[in-house]
């Protein structure tokens, strides 16, 4: 196949390559026009107001710091990190916040609003709630002594959000089976081993009751005394809203624990346990168990690729004044 050279290419087909070249430009992946010094003119100080407001939230309740790790995956899984699971419902409009996996569940949105508010003091109109939501579980992460990374700036706020889709299946539910996780991460361009190594985010916060009582009474792939340990807690009747640790070893500090209980069988939920049940997953969450440099390198990669899931950019969306209403 012969190659033709810029010299002697016609003037058309050197309009053409042009043309093509510049249509790459403008019409990539929204994704790529997120950048670490999207603010670092328009609010220089955003990363210590944010980290502050995380720093502050955590000292009060460490569980928050799960929270917002959570209530970012939540978002970026339906539709997006648009920051649309901060619409709160309105007699006209219903949102996402009371959609099944969502409802009673998710939570920190004072946090995120109180943070929104310092930045709108020093910085008004300019930064996102879906950016500040994004830095947040960043900030979360490192406050309970998990690793750092630079977070992609630039998301816009969605102007709506949609009860359907956060109903849809998108977020998948802790009796989730591996084929299930793998086909929910993999349509959101997630590889596997982006699944289990962000599953490691179960190391800190804790469950209600309400989703693992049934593992505890009645599966196998389970240690027995630690199954008779969570039912102390956990009665057939009632005792629903009543919590326990998802690492029952060290719930408030990011580490590879997590992986080390998949090994003993001592997952509070199903969807953990499946990772390292005689499947493909086995030997990731066996690297994860004994390697906590391997796992935080490959968490940090996969929070940066789910990050970049469908953002709004340019002049998509909005820049939400209040995070709980559009403009």
């Amino acid at each position: 196949m012969a190659i033709i050279s810029a010299a002697s290419s016609s003037p058309n087909k050197m309009a053409i390559a042009l043309v093509l070249a510049l249509l790459a430009v403008f019409l990539g992946s929204s994704s790529a026009q997120l950048s670490p010094n999207f603010y670092y003119k328009s609010c220089p100080k955003l990363l210590s107001t944010v980290r502050a407001g995380i720093r502050s939230a955590v000292a009060k309740e460490a569980r928050m710091g799960a929270s917002l790790l959570r209530l970012h995956f939540h978002d970026c899984f339906v539709n997006g990190c648009d920051g649309s699971i901060l619409l709160e419902d309105t007699p006209t409009f219903r949102g996402e916040q009371t959609a099944a996996p969502n409802n009673r569940s998710v939570r920190g949105f004072n946090v995120i609003e109180s943070i929104k508010k310092n930045v709108e003091k020093i910085c008004p109109g300019v930064v996102s709630c879906a950016d500040i939501l994004t830095l947040s579980a960043r900030d979360s992460v490192v406050t309970l002594g998990g690793p750092s990374w630079e977070v992609k700036l630039g998301r816009r706020d969605s102007k709506t959000a949609s009860f359907a889709a956060a109903n849809s299946g998108a977020i998948p539910p802790p009796t989730s089976t591996l084929d299930t996780l793998i086909n929910r991460f993999g349509s959101k361009g997630l590889s596997t081993r982006d699944l289990v190594a962000l599953s490691g985010a179960h190391t800190i916060g804790q469950a209600r009751c309400l989703f693992f009582k049934n593992r505890i009474y009645n599966e196998t792939n389970i240690d027995e005394s630690f199954a008779e340990e969570r039912q102390r807690n956990c009665p057939t009747n009632g005792g629903d809203d009543n919590h326990a640790p998802l690492d029952f070893r060290t719930h408030k500090l990011f580490d590879n624990y997590f992986y080390k209980n998949l090994l003993e069988k001592k997952a509070l939920f199903r969807s953990d346990q499946v990772l390292h049940d005689g499947g493909s997953t086995d030997s990731l969450v066996e690297l994860y168990g004994d390697d906590s440099d391997a796992f935080e390198s490959d968490f940090v990669a996969a929070m940066i690729k789910m990050g970049d899931i469908e953002p709004l950019t340019g002049s998509q969306g909005q820049i939400r004044k209040v995070c709980s209403r559009h403009n």
